[in-house]
């Protein structure tokens, strides 16, 4: 049992994390940034946000007891991008993530092994929260990377900025060992 709460306790600290980044991305650009694409196979840091949400809202409403691929969902529509302002993004990438928390912060660690169906297919809960753990990050991936491109002017680096892993690591090595989420450290950083 303590691992499946050490389990959820780290999950929990990750997906802030990556929750983290992509705000702090979105927060360097000016509002029509996040709606610029490169070309017709591109999508836009609102369609991707977009994206993000409906699935969060799909996969973790009722979660436990429907199938993750809910029938109000419309996945392609995910991909028009139709979102007008900074403010509808935001609300659109929060709505999304309240989902989320709320379903992974509901979640007792007994119920980690328990059965739940995405498109018919079964899965654990760990395995539903896994594959989220992959798929979230990879949206936020491309959410930086376009942030970064689209930037005007200097980027604040949200990782270790170049030239500076040597610093890093004096940093952290000078430290004493110790036990902890690694998500700890960055969260105070992206501050």
């Amino acid at each position: 049992m303590e691992t499946n709460e050490s389990y959820l306790e780290s999950v929990k600290k990750q997906f802030l994390y990556y929750k983290t980044l992509g705000e702090k991305a979105i927060d360097q650009l000016e509002p029509e940034q996040l709606f610029i694409t490169l070309n017709e196979d591109t999508n836009s840091i609102a369609t991707i946000i977009k994206h993000i949400s409906g699935n969060m809202l799909s996969r973790w409403t009722d979660f436990l007891t429907s199938d993750g691929e809910k029938e109000w969902r419309n996945r392609d529509a995910e991909f028009e991008n139709d979102l007008l302002s900074k403010d509808e993004v935001l609300e659109t990438w929060n709505r999304g993530w309240n989902v989320f928390f709320d379903a992974l912060n509901n979640l007792s660690p007994e119920q980690l092994s328990d059965i739940i169906y995405i498109r018919n297919e079964g899965h654990t809960v760990i395995e539903a929260i896994n594959r989220q753990l992959a798929h979230y990050p990879y949206h936020i991936g491309q959410i930086v990377f376009y942030a970064k491109q689209l930037k005007n002017s200097s980027w604040n680096s949200l990782s270790i900025p170049k030239n500076k892993s040597g610093n890093y690591n004096a940093e952290k090595f000078a430290k004493e060992k110790e036990i902890k989420n690694f998500t700890d450290d960055e969260l105070n950083r992206l501050k």
